[in-house]
């Protein structure tokens, strides 16, 4: 394994055991982390990061499974909405937005008040996805999750996460859910980043080396954060969303406007 490598997945472990237990995989921070101190190219960046959540996420998926917590009604509300929104974002790229940023600055704009709320306001009564309303919102919410993880080829949990806690579901309900929806629209996305590479070049396709190591990384982290996620306070970990999601529309922003 390179420097490079072992040093990308010490990072992705740390990552991942960090924000695991909310329901986000951690790739999202290593986007500035590839480009800044690997200096992975890009667009290889992008597959690149999608490949590491296929690595990194199944190791809280087992946990979670195996503690009976996937696969309930809320994970596979949002995987009916999550994958054909992804399918239509890519085709959306392809066809219509090959230029702009609008839909990060709609990301933005609801992550940051709710990541500001969330860490600071009081939590919302205890809901839950067993109501037809109650359906219809959240399988409308992954349907526009997928679309912009298809257009900007990022996970689709750490947009879901805080949304789905700010509409008053447990982090502990959310985490599963968000994970598998994150990992679905991941393995949609590096298909199409292949098949994209095999007529654009080499630079379409992931570093397949990193990719792999980051995950490896992050696949213990993963499990070790999913592990730990029933000994943290729901209140600590709502909070800890809060900020992560204050911290991702900021990121978003700056995308967006540079």
């Amino acid at each position: 394994m390179s420097a490079d490598a072992a040093l990308g997945a010490a990072v992705a472990f740390c990552l991942a055991t960090l924000t695991t237990p909310v329901g986000v995989s951690g790739a999202v921070f290593l986007v500035p982390f590839q480009v800044s101190v690997l200096h992975t190219p890009s667009p290889a960046v992008t597959p690149t990061n999608l490949l590491y959540n296929l690595v990194a996420v199944p190791g809280a998926l087992l946990r979670f499974h195996g503690e009976g917590r996937l696969g309930g009604r809320l994970t596979r509300l949002l995987v009916l909405g999550t994958l054909p929104g992804v399918v239509l974002g890519a085709v959306l790229r392809v066809t219509l937005l090959d230029g702009g940023d609008a839909f990060l600055l709609v990301v933005a704009a609801v992550l940051v008040p709710l990541g500001a709320w969330l860490a600071l306001a009081e939590p919302l009564p205890a809901a839950g996805a067993a109501d037809l309303r109650r359906r219809r919102q959240v399988l409308v919410l992954s349907l526009a999750v997928g679309v912009i993880g298809g257009v900007y080829g990022i996970g689709g949990g750490s947009i879901l996460a805080p949304i789905l806690v700010g509409l008053g579901f447990s982090v502990i309900e959310v985490a599963p859910a968000a994970l598998a929806a994150t990992f679905l629209t991941s393995l949609a996305g590096v298909l199409a980043f292949v098949l994209l590479s095999l007529g654009a070049g080499g630079d379409a396709a992931p570093d397949w080396s990193l990719g792999v190591a980051m995950g490896l990384g992050g696949l213990g982290g993963s499990y070790l954060g999913a592990r730990l996620q029933p000994r943290l306070p729901e209140a600590l970990m709502r909070r800890g969303l809060g900020l992560l999601a204050l911290v991702l529309g900021a990121r978003y922003a700056v995308l967006a406007i540079a």
